[in-house]
């Protein structure tokens, strides 16, 4: 190994390793923890109908919105109790995966 070798430590079950790591590795994107307020799109598709609306409580297990995915009809699923904040789209947009879809509060 020479002086231009990117090196650096990883820790594995608590042994630390002398490694090179790449600029990939160094450039990547840092974690950041999921917001449970923000519902995004799993999966590219269409809103077909949204079932709730701003204002309105909902609970963990409720429908929020359908999503037509590869000719499937998928059920948005409420992961915890609150409110709907906004809604982001609607009926009949096209979404990609990572598109926020609402927001509780």
């Amino acid at each position: 190994m020479n002086k231009n070798d990117n090196l650096g430590f990883l820790n594995i079950d608590t042994s630390l390793y002398q490694t090179r790591i790449s600029n990939k590795f160094l450039n990547r994107k840092p974690y950041t923890p999921v917001d449970h307020k923000i519902i995004l799109s799993f999966i590219p598709g269409t809103v077909l109908h949204i079932l709730v609306k701003p204002g309105q409580a909902v609970a963990k297990g409720d429908d929020l919105m359908i999503l037509d995915a590869m000719k499937m009809q998928n059920k948005l699923k409420c992961v915890m109790d609150g409110t709907v904040k906004s809604i982001a789209v609607k009926e009949g947009d096209k979404v990609s995966k990572g598109t926020v879809l609402l927001e509780l509060e």
